[in-house]
């Protein structure tokens, strides 16, 4: 008898943790993470220790941003055997891990995640060394602003090196099959200076053909490329191999190297010519890769001139003529290294951008921004994602016209996703926002209702932002285009309310999102909806335990209420069952409150009144449906003292 009486025990129990792992996933998928992590941690405290609640919990920290308490839960949900662990937990175990400076171990588990997902989009560009930094620049915030697209000029040869100038867009390219001549390097044609037409409209840009340069003596059968124009398009500057003026011929030092020179061009109408070598150019070393100051008086440039700091560097000399240049300037160790530098480019706020293989890079060389002009003692930053990949990225031109969109650019990269070895990307950094808004309110008086917290959530399921709205009701978000978000209201003493918006791609867009907020308490009683119960049964069903916490919740806040409850059934059934079946609902009722830690003299009294109270016309031996009779099967919670 005494072990019949343990198992059932135990199977009442086991019904009981069930019922409430129930409720806690009923607020998880309804956002209510606080909630559901406290009923979560009450059932892992009867013995559940499940994957599925271990995950849960996790998935509640992870939520809200809890990273120390959502590693601490993932890992232990990951002591499980792993072959039974979606790889997601083990991907957003690495994020909590990240983000609390843990990187050698988040690399430990990015070891384990890329055996199980090797197909994963996330581990492509993944590189165990300088983990930190790497994620960090992986993984920057405006991966999910900017746009990047590769062009349709774009050939299976090298084109890179954008520069706009009044409507043209000059780059260089080896798409020229028609010079036989190969560059030994990469087995290409060599590289010529190429120009088309650029049209904007308000929403597109279209790209013409690509020809050669309207000019005369520029492309030769050896490498140009890397141009720079002065504001009045007058002057082009440009990189050129060391070829000889008479017979077009390159020219070698005495160890068979040839190199780079800088020359510069006149426009004589429509027609590039005059043109011309820069002085300090040599036959020992090279030079290029232009780029000017917005105001036209510095000219930048690449060398890998003797007294560098490493394999090339950037340097810069004073225009102080038609034809007459400063001496050299190395930009320093703020900008150069053991390692490369190359292709800078001044935007018109002075900002310097470059590219390196010697700054601490996602791999090769990256695009860096630095205010070296403006502070000499500024740090270079790395740009990131999606500028920047595992492979050269390089040649960055932000566009500088007027009129032009001073977000949208250009960059080179000969990532894998590309058509050709090199090829150019445009990218726009439009930040695309919107504003959701509204007034929170009390649903039965339409009155404004303040200091209502505001929650954010995202498509994921992600707390992003939390706010009280003021006194005249009113809250605000600015959130993203093209999402969708869930905006939640809470207040003690009330119900949530929730409402779901999806944006679209209408910059600085309004949308009004009001909430409107149910009064839990309502004259003497506490108003929830009804607490249903099966025909014939007096447990507590997990659609009443939902509504039941809202009781629970009532009785925290105010901790000197007192309640008595009242619960009744429908007419099927004799008067006197149904009064003690209503009485054992009541009963029940009670229970559950007392068990969610309620002190039990906080109830003064439950009591069932059977069928004595029908809502409706449902009474002995009218046939009714079953939602009819489900109405009389009901609870009250009256408020006895504040």
């Amino acid at each position: 008898m005494k072990s019949k009486f343990l198992i059932l025990i135990f199977a009442l129990s086991s019904m009981v943790m069930i019922a409430q792992e129930k409720l806690a996933d009923k607020f998880f998928s309804n956002y209510g993470y606080l909630k559901a992590t406290e009923l979560y941690q009450e059932v892992l405290k009867k013995g559940d220790t499940s994957l599925h609640v271990l995950t849960r919990l996790g998935d509640c920290y992870y939520n809200n941003s809890k990273s120390e308490k959502a590693a601490f839960w993932y890992a232990k949900a990951l002591q499980y055997d792993e072959k039974d662990i979606n790889p997601e937990y083990i991907y957003k175990h690495i994020q909590s891990l990240r983000s609390l400076g843990q990187y050698e171990e988040a690399d430990s588990w990015m070891k384990k995640f890329m055996e199980i997902q090797n197909n994963d989009s996330r581990i492509k560009d993944y590189n165990p060394e300088n983990i930190a930094k790497y994620n960090e620049l992986a993984n920057s915030e405006e991966n999910n602003i900017v746009k990047i697209q590769n062009l349709p000029f774009n050939t299976k040869y090298a084109d890179f090196g954008s520069y706009i100038h009044n409507g043209q867009l000059y780059f260089a390219s080896s798409r020229n099959t028609d010079n036989k001549k190969l560059y030994s390097w990469n087995q290409e044609p060599y590289l010529d200076i190429y120009q088309l037409k650029v049209d904007k409209e308000a929403d597109s840009v279209t790209y013409g053909t690509p020809n050669f340069i309207s000019a005369e003596d520029i492309n030769t059968d050896f490498h140009e490329a890397s141009v720079a124009i002065t504001n009045d398009g007058v002057t082009m500057y440009f990189t050129r191999d060391n070829v000889g003026k008479s017979n077009k011929k390159v020219k070698y030092d005495d160890k068979g190297t040839t190199h780079l020179k800088i020359y510069k061009a006149t426009l004589v109408g429509e027609v590039w010519t005059n043109i011309m070598e820069l002085p300090f150019n040599d036959e020992v070393f090279s030079t290029g890769h232009p780029a000017l100051s917005p105001d036209n008086t510095k000219l930048y440039f690449v060398s890998d001139r003797e007294g560098g700091l490493g394999n090339t560097d950037i340097y810069v000399v004073d225009i102080e003529g038609s034809n007459t240049y400063s001496q050299p300037r190395n930009l320093g160790e703020k900008v150069n290294t053991e390692g490369r530098e190359m292709f800078p480019f001044i935007e018109k706020d002075s900002t310097f951008y470059f590219s390196s293989d010697g700054h601490l890079n996602l791999g090769f060389l990256d695009i860096f921004k630095s205010n070296i002009l403006k502070d000499e003692t500024a740090e270079p930053e790395n740009m990131g994602a999606p500028y920047n990949s595992g492979y050269d990225d390089f040649a960055y031109f932000k566009n500088v016209s007027e009129g032009d969109n001073e977000h949208t650019g250009y960059f080179s990269s000969n990532r894998p996703d590309g058509q050709g070895s090199d090829d150019i990307y445009a990218f726009d950094a439009s930040f695309c926002s919107q504003i959701i808004k509204g007034i929170t309110r009390d649903l039965n008086t339409n009155e404004i209702l303040p200091g209502v917290s505001v929650k954010l959530i995202n498509e994921v399921g992600k707390v992003i932002l939390e706010v009280e709205s003021g006194e005249d009701g009113a809250y605000e978000f600015t959130v993203d285009c093209n999402k969708t978000y869930t905006i939640i209201g809470s207040k003690k003493d009330y119900k949530d309310d929730q409402k779901k918006v999806t944006t679209d791609n209408e910059h600085e867009k309004i949308t009004e999102a009001d909430l409107f907020l149910e009064p839990l308490i309502f004259e003497s009683q506490i108003v929830i909806n009804p607490i249903f119960f099966d025909f014939d049964k007096s447990n507590i069903r997990t659609d009443a335990q939902y509504e039941l916490e809202n009781i629970v919740d009532v009785l925290r806040a105010h901790p000197t209420m007192v309640i008595k409850i009242e619960a009744h059934t429908d007419s099927r059934g004799r008067d006197k069952y149904n009064e003690k079946l209503s009485d054992r609902r009541a009963k029940s009722t009670m229970e559950y409150i007392i068990s969610r830690g309620i002190a039990a003299n906080r109830i003064e009294s439950a009591i069932g009144y059977g069928e004595s109270q029908l809502l409706n016309k449902c009474s002995n031996g009218v046939k009714c449906t079953e939602e009819e009779h489900q109405i009389n099967r009901r609870s009250y919670f009256y408020i006895l003292k504040e």
